[in-house]
C-alpha cells in the first residue's frame, strides 16, 4: 500500500519487477535509472550474496505525476529470482501496489516462467493480495534472441487474463519505459480511485 508524506506532499508507490532468474527485471532496473535524470532519482541499492550473483533487489526512486497536489514518488524494486530465496521474494512484496512480471523468451524458460507466475500468485496471496486485481503488466523480454518463443505462444501460456503485455530486449531498452509507464500508469489510478 502506498504512504503518503504530508510533510514533503508526496505519495510513495512500490512497484516489484517479478520473474525467474536471469530474465532481464535488474536488467530493467538498472536501464532506468542510467536513464533517468540525476535530480529525478535516488540512489540504487543493490544487494548481493556471495554464492548468486543474480540475488539483487535494487531501490529506485522515481518521481512521476501529481495526485490532488501531491507528488508521487515510485520506489522500484527486484526480486531475486531463484526460488531459493522465496523468503526475501515475500518479505519485498510486502506492501507492493504494483508488479511487473518479467518474462524471459526463450522457448526453455517457459516452465521457470509459469513456476515463478505461480509462486507470484502464492506471495502476493500471503500478503493478502489477489494478482488479478492488482496493477499489474507483463513483459516478454529477450525477445531479440532466436530461441524466443513467438509472442502469441507467450501471451497465451503467461498472461490468460489479458492484463497490458509488452515486448521487450531489457539490454537495449526496447520496451522498458513502456512497461514502466504502463504499470506507474496502472498504480496512479488505483490511487486516484482510493482518494
Amino acid at each position: 500500500m502506498s504512504f503518503i508524506n504530508y510533510s514533503s506532499r508526496e505519495i510513495n508507490c512500490k512497484i516489484v519487477y517479478y520473474g525467474p532468474g536471469l530474465c532481464g527485471k535488474t536488467t530493467n532496473l538498472q536501464y532506468i535509472y542510467n536513464k533517468t535524470s540525476p535530480d529525478a532519482k535516488g540512489k540504487m541499492i543493490s544487494l548481493a550474496t556471495e554464492t548468486e550473483r543474480t540475488l539483487f533487489f535494487d531501490f529506485l526512486p522515481l518521481s512521476m505525476g501529481d495526485i490532488h497536489g501531491f507528488k508521487t514518488r515510485f520506489h522500484l524494486y527486484t526480486v531475486p529470482g531463484q526460488v531459493f530465496y522465496d523468503a526475501s521474494r515475500k518479505l519485498i512484496l510486502k506492501g507492493v501496489d504494483g508488479v511487473v512480471f518479467v518474462a524471459d523468451s526463450q522457448v526453455e524458460r517457459m516452465e521457470a516462467n509459469l513456476e515463478s507466475l505461480d509462486n507470484l500468485r502464492e506471495n502476493l496471496e500471503d500478503h493478502g493480495f489477489d494478482l488479478d486485481k492488482l496493477p499489474y503488466v507483463v513483459q516478454y523480454n529477450k525477445q531479440d534472441l532466436p530461441n524466443a518463443a513467438p509472442l502469441d505462444e507467450l501471451k497465451n501460456l503467461l498472461n490468460p487474463t489479458g492484463v497490458p503485455d509488452f515486448s521487450a530486449v531489457a539490454v537495449s531498452g526496447d520496451g522498458v519505459f513502456t512497461t514502466l509507464k504502463a504499470v506507474a500508469k496502472l498504480v496512479l489510478l488505483e490511487l486516484k480511485k482510493r482518494r
